[in-house]
């Protein structure tokens, strides 16, 4: 949470001792917040792997290969929850948003520097923008794909896959005995449409963590403080929310609930940098919650990770109620797997 005066001096965390100083780092208050990140990294290891599927063969020894918790085709990544809506239009919006957002961060960082990256809010704002910046490119493909395959071109040998659809699978023709070309030709997702669903629910959590975090705590102890909020403060602290959750509404991304061990990861791994940081060089803590000398830092700690979970959940919520009302407005048309 930078660029929170209205000056030209952003406010940071009064320094509370040396960090550098072997007394800071060997004592029970780090020992305990140790075990809660060590906990918090092995139970989201655990999940991926449980989840993710590496330990499964690709092919299931020639057998049809069995959809997993995360699945994923390879058009759920551009293509948008109705029908009606031509994935050219989710384009478009992802081009804006990650515009945007870069726009937003280049100016920031323009204006406070560099320094700003030692906050959680400027790796998530970086994070969201990546996640427009691939998803526009991913959209570019899919339109393209989209446009071969109304014109009546085939991509990606469809005419082959057509012709096989019928025969290999008898799970799907006992299904859709006309086996139209709409499910013989979808693919799973290759590598970047599952780094991209995945930096899409890291996204759904962070986000919601940090503007929480920013409206609920942090701004009310600045306004005891008497600080100003800036333009780009409230704007960072909102417009990333507004983008991510009219991107889910048009969407058409699963979102398993398993991979809020990644937006665990996430955090970790912004926790171990800030120690990292701290134990070299002696700097103010970018929120007094991370400062690992008061006897208080072991319960902060294990707040901020329970926060993980009702951020997580709520945009879960969200993502289930979307389903949930789509599918009765647009029975026709709503297209998205649950």
């Amino acid at each position: 949470m930078s660029s929170l005066t209205g000056g030209g001096d952003s406010w940071q965390p009064a320094m509370t001792g040396n960090t550098t100083t072997s007394i800071y780092w060997f004592n029970w208050r780090v020992l305990l917040c140790a075990i809660w990140v060590l906990i918090t990294a092995t139970f989201s290891l655990t999940l991926i792997w449980k989840y993710e599927g590496f330990r499964k063969s690709n092919h299931d020894y020639g057998e049809t290969q069995q959809e997993t918790a995360g699945s994923l085709h390879e058009d759920e990544a551009w293509r948008p929850c109705l029908k009606g809506i031509h994935p050219a239009w989710l384009l478009a919006f992802r081009l804006v948003a990650f515009l945007v957002l870069l726009i937003l961060l280049i100016v920031t960082t323009f204006v406070d520097g560099g320094s700003i990256f030692y906050y959680y809010t400027q790796w998530t704002f970086t994070l969201i923008t990546i996640y427009f910046g691939l998803g526009s490119l991913l959209s570019m493909r899919g339109c393209y794909q989209y446009h071969k395959t109304v014109s009546g071109d085939k991509v990606d040998n469809v005419e082959l896959d057509s012709e096989q659809g019928c025969n290999a699978s008898e799970e799907t023709s006992a299904k859709n005995p006309e086996c139209p070309e709409e499910q013989s030709v979808r693919q799973p997702a290759g590598t970047w449409g599952y780094v991209f669903q995945v930096i899409f629910q890291m996204n759904a959590g962070a986000v919601l963590l940090t503007d929480c975090v920013f409206w609920f705590i942090i701004v009310p102890f600045l306004a005891i403080k008497d600080y100003n909020l800036s333009v780009l403060a409230m704007n960072m602290h909102s417009i990333n929310a507004i983008f991510l959750l009219a991107d889910t509404a048009l969407n058409c991304l699963r979102f398993p609930c398993f991979r809020i061990a990644y937006f665990f990861l996430w955090t970790v791994v912004y926790v171990i940098i800030q120690w990292l940081l701290h134990a070299c060089e002696n700097v103010w803590w970018p929120y007094p919650f991370l400062d690992l000398s008061s006897s208080y830092a072991p319960l902060w700690y294990f707040s901020v990770a329970l926060m993980h979970f009702p951020c997580y959940g709520a945009f879960a919520l969200v993502v289930k109620l979307k389903h949930r009302v789509f599918s009765r407005w647009f029975p026709e048309s709503y297209q998205c797997m649950r």
